[in-house]
């Protein structure tokens, strides 16, 4: 609100409207936008990368809604997707987080069934994928081979809370078969839907930003609830 607020007295209005308030939430949430001239190679490259995190996003069955894909640079990133649930979410289940990992892995997919290459704008996605997998086998009893144990404090060394190399080894384990099984998925869903991918691409392509209506509209994925501004 105090980011609308001031962007509101920059532009010499008198209240604040409700576009402020939209675009201090994409500021704080996203990072400011930056003035970045792209190479058309790497612009398409992200358009591909974005896309691929929206569609698989779309794909996946309770995941929260893609509310925006935009190839414009905001902070560190060349592009970004953004989605949020519909109410306030306080406990996961496996599968809504499995999706949460395919789709944090679908950029980095899509790239490599398009391209052939990985590149390191894959980043961030793959430490929040890691995360998430490292909760799942060593925090909420998500892992058949662990069992219904804490393995990993929230913080400080796992040594100290009498956890073994061994058992360890065996967590680490487990999150990368996580892993590679989510990457896995995410690389056939993008084959199976390549056309879906292709129409947000395009439209990325000639638009560089898509509101949520857009993007399903793109992908011809029905959105029984899409925002109303």
């Amino acid at each position: 609100v105090n980011e609308a607020a001031l962007a509101a007295a920059r532009h010499g209005q008198t209240h604040v409207t409700h576009q402020d308030l939209i675009d201090a939430l994409e500021k704080v949430q996203l990072g400011t936008a930056r003035n970045v001239v792209m190479p058309e190679e790497q612009r398409r490259r992200t358009a591909y990368h974005e896309a691929g995190h929206a569609l698989l996003g779309m794909l996946q069955p309770g995941a929260d809604p893609v509310r925006k894909v935009s190839i414009i640079p905001r902070g560190h990133a060349l592009g970004v997707t953004l989605s949020t649930p519909e109410d306030d979410r306080y406990v996961y289940s496996e599968e809504y987080l499995r999706g949460r990992i395919i789709g944090a892995v679908g950029g980095m997919a899509a790239e490599e069934e398009i391209f052939g290459v990985v590149t390191t704008g894959s980043e961030s996605d793959l430490e929040n994928a890691t995360n998430i997998a490292r909760g799942m086998v060593g925090r909420w009893g998500m892992s058949d081979h662990i069992g219904p144990v804490s393995v990993l404090p929230k913080e400080g060394d796992p040594h100290m809370a009498g956890v073994s190399d061994a058992m360890l080894g065996v967590v680490d384990g487990e999150v990368r078969r996580i892993i590679d099984e989510c990457y896995a998925e995410a690389r056939k869903l993008l084959r199976d839907n390549r056309d879906k991918l292709d129409s947000i691409v395009a439209e990325l392509l000639a638009h560089e930003t898509l509101d949520e209506a857009e993007v399903y509209a793109a992908a011809g994925i029905p959105r029984e609830a899409v925002a109303q501004p």
